[in-house]
């Protein structure tokens, strides 16, 4: 993706995530209090922490898919105006779970197919975004029969071929054995290139510049 740095990316100008006086909790355990956190263009950030810290949470809370105990996640558009928060998401925002949440007996070209016509991605980038990938010589086989590191690169193959500013990564590297690692690091490099920004749950260091944010918790 060659395109100036906070341009367009996907279908709505997001430029901006600011996180204020966030609390969360699961069930009866807080899990983090106060936290805040401003990611603009181009930027990564790494949330590191304990298994439990909440870096999960975070993550999901800001696709929208958790409420917050208290605090506020706000986005921004272009010259700082702020945008609706659910079409930000909508057209703004990728969240790449720890699970790959693939159908077991679709093929891997069928849930590719569903997937980035669902997100509004084109059959051009689609072909560009399976090359990109190497993922012609397992499109016709059910994801169940995917390693884990297969099913990675078809759910990383989506961030491409429909491309949003906001990455929320959970464990993008785990699955991964070191070529497809060094493949996850230059997409990652241009996406921040391009203007986008990354949210990352990790326990390995993220294979580009990035501010870390330590969740703490408990080992």
């Amino acid at each position: 993706m060659d395109i100036e740095k906070g341009s367009q990316i996907g279908g709505i100008m997001l430029t901006a995530v600011e996180i204020k006086d966030l609390s969360l909790s699961r069930g009866e355990r807080v899990l983090f209090q106060g936290l805040s956190l401003r990611l603009s263009a181009g930027e990564a950030v790494a949330l590191t922490g304990a298994n439990g810290a909440g870096k999960t949470s975070l993550l999901r809370a800001v696709a929208g898919f958790i409420r917050p105990d208290s605090g506020a996640i706000t986005f921004g558009g272009a010259d700082g105006e702020a945008l609706d928060s659910e079409a930000a998401r909508r057209d703004g925002v990728h969240l790449l779970g720890h699970l790959e949440g693939l159908k077991p007996t679709r093929t891997a070209r069928q849930e590719f197919e569903f997937q980035t016509d669902w997100l509004g991605g084109t059959g051009a980038a689609r072909e560009a975004a399976i090359a990109r990938l190497a993922l012609t010589p397992l499109l016709d086989l059910e994801t169940r029969k995917l390693s884990a590191g297969q099913k990675r690169r078809l759910s990383l193959a989506r961030l491409v071929a429909a491309p949003r500013a906001l990455w929320l990564l959970d464990e993008p590297l785990a699955p991964l054995d070191e070529r497809w690692r060094a493949a996850a690091a230059e997409l990652m490099a241009a996406h921040l290139a391009s203007g986008g920004m990354i949210l990352a749950a990790v326990h390995d260091p993220l294979p580009v510049l990035a501010r870390n944010l330590d969740l703490g918790g408990l080992s």
